[in-house]
């Protein structure tokens, strides 16, 4: 399985509150080894928030209905399985 792993800092000068630090992929890693792997490098008590995400995800298209894989992270106006896509 795939995932990506994205790192937050703590940010007061955001508005979020928060800024993304560090964005990295990795392939065939089990779940459990990378929320271990990023407890020990970044910390929450340092002002750390790790967010792990399946890389790919299965979404069907709006109009034809088939199911297609695409990033986790892709805008729904790039995306055919939104209205906004179909509708420019």
């Amino acid at each position: 399985m795939n995932y990506t792993v994205e790192v937050y800092k703590l940010d007061k000068r955001k508005k979020a509150g928060e800024r993304l630090e560090h964005k990295v992929e990795y392939k065939d890693v089990a779940y459990t080894t990378l929320y271990a792997g990023a407890a020990i490098m970044w910390p929450a008590t340092r002002g750390f928030r790790v967010a792990i995400h399946e890389t790919y995800v299965t979404r069907k298209n709006l109009l034809s209905g088939q199911e297609f894989t695409e990033r986790y992270d892709t805008p729904s106006f790039c995306s055919p399985s939104s209205e906004s896509y179909w509708s420019m």
